[in-house]
């Protein structure tokens, strides 16, 4: 990935740089800030060289675009800025106008506050250009859901999914990869593992925790390169402040669950630049639990909606949570080819005889030792052992009084519960406060509540 930054004004060498430096976490192989006739562009590499980057400065654009899929890119259009993202939302991006009302952008809202704290995310699958957003392409329903055997849909889906591994890794002899242990870490793990000399494999959570044990016995199976990275609440707590900073949010679910993947990253990064996650696997194969209370012809309608919400929640922490250790992150389940095609499965063949993910597991069940095959979804702070550890610190930390008197924040933001206030003094302590959140992406909850 890149660290992209720029202003719709020329010449703002000084300005653009400031905008970098808060971001030089996420690469420092290739720095270049060029001018163009109306604007200032800024990047940092690890992904693209300088050539590319030359090019770049000849076509007035930035951008960073992995295997034409996930992407993100400015370029200077007559006198303005156009802004896009891929459909999907892996690639960050965030805009906003500062008080001479030029138009800047950045991969980190850190440093777009450089320039300004008007805030604004570039939804996925958007352009935005001259003050305005345009839908170029979103998740929808498909027209009708494939109708071919299950043998069928199985082996296209594993064809799909292997080929989307398979040219992350083209051309490379090592590679690193998250692995909780549960199938989707593990389909991927395992499948990478067959065409590369040596797989990096990283686990986290605290001692005797289920990832920590499916993941051990998933890296057997494939023997990879495994390392285990046990933690404690003291490690837990000391390390809670950088992770808010990086990760540029404070809501509780999304806050718990990057805890793990920033202190595997701190271990991986002597090891591996590059890393594989399983993110968007339970979206777009129904791996949770509530989904099973869902009628089954509303499946699919849900399956948009928490898909779409990754942009800011899930695929944010993967990308903080990777780039502030220089490592890049690939989602091979979110690759254009893999999503397309599992949309258009029926959803009888994603929770079958009440097992979620049940296409998945039988489109690659050659892959994974029976222990792995058979699994049940867990959230990722549940298997890493974290469970309600936080929400208990909270609890016992702040008084009813104190939260009370302190949730409603005062651009009329109300925070849900004691371990949020927990999060939300650290983040104001990073950014300070803000007019609103209409930037900052929540966990979906009101789905969970609305089916039990």
């Amino acid at each position: 990935m890149s660290a992209l930054a720029g202003i719709n004004r020329p010449n703002e060498f000084n300005l653009v740089s400031k905008m970098l430096d808060k971001m030089s976490h996420r690469a420092s192989k290739v720095r270049k800030i060029f001018s163009k006739e109306n604007s200032t562009f800024g990047i940092c590499s690890n992904f693209h060289s300088l050539s590319e980057i030359e090019k770049f400065q000849l076509d007035k654009i930035i951008t960073h675009n992995q295997f034409n899929s996930h992407f993100v890119y400015a370029k200077e259009i007559d006198s303005s800025i156009e802004l896009r993202r891929d459909f999907m939302g892996v690639v960050p991006l965030y805009y906003g106008f500062d008080d001479q009302n030029s138009i800047c952008f950045a991969s980190e809202i850190k440093a777009l506050l450089v320039v300004t704290r008007d805030i604004n995310e570039l939804k996925p699958g958007t352009k935005f250009y001259k003050g305005k957003s345009f839908v170029i392409d979103t998740l929808k329903l498909p027209d009708k859901f494939i109708s071919d055997s299950i043998e069928t849909i199985a082996s296209e889906l594993r064809t799909k999914i292997e080929n989307s591994i398979f040219k992350r890794i083209e051309d490379k002899d090592e590679f690193g990869s998250w692995l909780s242990g549960g199938i989707d870490s593990s389909v991927i793990a395992s499948v990478a593992s067959k065409r590369l000399k040596k797989l990096y494999t990283f686990s986290g959570g605290l001692k005797d925790s289920n990832d920590l044990k499916f993941a051990r016995i998933l890296a057997e199976h494939i023997n990879s390169r495994h390392f285990e990275i046990v933690v404690n609440k003291e490690e837990i707590l000391k390390v809670l402040p950088d992770v808010i900073y990086y990760l540029e949010s404070f809501d509780s679910y999304l806050v718990r669950s990057s805890i793990i993947n920033y202190i595997v990253n701190s271990k991986a990064r002597d090891y591996i630049d590059e890393v594989f996650s399983g993110e968007s696997g339970d979206e777009l194969f129904a791996g949770y639990d509530y989904l099973k209370l869902i009628p089954i012809n509303e499946l699919p309608l849900e399956l948009i909606n928490i898909t779409r919400a990754l942009a800011n929640t899930a695929f944010q922490r993967v990308d903080r949570s990777a780039y502030s250790n220089e490592i890049i992150p690939h989602v091979p389940f979110s690759d254009p080819d893999v999503v397309n095609y599992v949309l258009q499965i029926p959803p009888e063949l994603k929770i079958k005889n009440g097992i979620e993910k049940w296409i998945l597991r039988e489109a690659m069940k050659d892959y994974l030792p029976e222990e792995i095959y058979n699994r049940p979804k867990e959230k990722f702070w549940q298997g890493s052992g974290l469970k309600n550890l936080l929400e208990e610190y909270a609890e016992a930390k702040i008084t009813n009084f104190e939260f009370n008197s302190n949730r409603t924040l005062d651009n009329g933001f109300r925070l849900r519960t004691k371990e949020e206030y927990l999060y939300y003094k650290i983040f104001e302590e990073h950014f300070g406060e803000f007019e609103n959140f209409d930037w900052l992406g929540f966990s979906k909850i009101n789905s969970v509540q609305k089916y039990n």
